[in-house]
């Protein structure tokens, strides 16, 4: 059977309440035989057709959207989806807060090795730039303390006492 779409899906269902409504209506107009018991049966023979049409396709469904096993199982549980979506986004920004944490140490830990390496290296002072502008540093700042280091400037000396261990950013030193 080709993939069923929800627009197919919809249309079986609303065929069903139909149907459903129609029964119910034969059902409280019903006198106990002759052409409404006809009707009657007749009615019910669709609406089984109908259940069965929609058990046989909706398997078939190629879902627009897809839901996680974890909220449909909330569901089931009988718990509120808004509070699943709630503590969702409180472990999204708890996550982002590490995330964005670690990036900031690896900032520090760049700017400090390409100050290093410039000061022991200054022929790499080029490549070392252009890898700091790459990895999102400023132009050529982090270069730059390591080499105003090696001419004994004070920018070198921040960076000896350890600048970027304490959580500031090369953006945060370079203003400084």
């Amino acid at each position: 059977m080709a993939p069923a779409t929800i627009s197919t899906i919809e249309g079986q269902l609303q065929a069903l309440l139909q149907i459903t409504y129609t029964l119910s209506v034969q059902i409280h107009a019903y006198q106990g035989g002759g052409t409404t018991q006809t009707a009657l049966q007749h009615t019910i023979q669709a609406f089984v057709a109908s259940l069965r049409q929609l058990a046989q396709t909706a398997p078939h469904l190629t879902p627009a959207v897809s839901i996680p096993p974890e909220i449909v199982a909330y569901v089931e549980d009988g718990r509120n989806p808004d509070i699943y979506t709630r503590e969702f986004v409180e472990i999204v920004q708890r996550s982002g807060r590490d995330v964005g944490g670690r990036a900031e140490a690896f900032a520090g830990f760049r700017d400090v090795l390409a100050g290093e390496m410039v000061g022991v290296l200054p022929e790499v002072r080029g490549e070392v730039e252009k890898v700091v502008r790459s990895t999102g540093g400023g132009g050529g700042g982090a270069a730059n303390r390591g080499l105003s280091r090696e001419a004994g400037g004070a920018a070198g000396e921040d960076l000896d006492k350890g600048g970027a261990g304490n959580g500031d950013t090369m953006a945060s030193r370079a203003s400084a």
